[in-house]
């Protein structure tokens, strides 16, 4: 793998902020990933975040052994240019083989940037505890493969992919979304889901999206009330890792 030395670097592309009152209760994106992934590192791994709306300069691929993406409140289709400027450097690494695993934003970044179409969902907005379900190829992937075919998973998330890029696996779907996994190449994933997502975080993403959801004609309370453990979404992480 592109490591100079023997210690592996990881980098989390942090694509945005949570809400001020989420951070403040439970930590900011980048942390939320954090707390799920450190436990799977071994002695010779390590964290790196870079923060992409605010730090334009992105890692030598060289010098890393694997990529996370985060999620954001941004859209893809606004075609921010800090998010544009992620596109020809994700491409690079999906080229160079470095292992990859993007989170809802991140999920609709690789999607745009491989050659497909994410934009707002016909359906509207997707937030609660939902479950997922593999496809044939997500039972024969090599990350999804240890899930069960069916599982509950947190999500929250306006715009999706619409489009996949030519040539991408689709590994998992649901009623609101035929594209809630998808595979690039051989250790390229990314999910629309949030496996680094708590109840509490779910739960808090609700609450702000109260208003949003009444006019979609959904109960947030009883949303709220349907928020669970997602003990498999959250292995991803775990089985990501392995890949590295």
């Amino acid at each position: 793998m592109p490591c100079d030395s023997a210690v592996k670097h990881i980098a989390i592309i942090k694509t945005g902020d949570a809400f001020p009152d989420v951070v403040a209760q439970h930590g900011d994106f980048e942390a939320l990933f954090a707390q799920q992934i450190r436990p799977a590192l071994s002695a010779n791994m390590t964290l790196r975040v870079v923060d992409a709306p605010r730090d334009q300069t992105l890692p030598e691929l060289s010098t890393l052994a694997g990529i996370v993406i985060t999620g954001s409140h941004s859209m893809v289709s606004d075609a921010e240019p800090w998010s544009e400027n992620l596109k020809p450097w994700l491409r690079e690494a999906l080229s160079a083989n470095v292992p990859m695993l993007g989170v809802c934003y991140g999920h609709q970044l690789m999607a745009a940037a491989f050659g497909g179409v994410s934009d707002y969902h016909p359906a509207g907005r997707e937030s609660g505890t939902y479950h997922v379900y593999l496809t044939p190829a997500g039972t024969e992937d090599a990350l999804f493969r240890q899930l069960t075919s069916a599982f509950p998973a947190h999500l929250t998330h306006a715009q999706s992919v619409i489009t996949p890029p030519p040539g991408a696996t689709v590994l998992a779907n649901n009623t609101h979304d035929a594209y809630q996994a998808l595979r690039y190449g051989p250790r390229q994933w990314s999910v629309q889901f949030h496996p680094e997502f708590t109840p509490p975080v779910m739960r808090a993403y609700l609450a702000h999206q109260r208003d949003a959801l009444a006019k979609q004609g959904q109960d947030s309370h009883a949303l709220q009330e349907g928020v669970s453990e997602t003990p498999e979404a959250t292995r991803l992480f775990t089985h990501f890792i392995a890949q590295l």
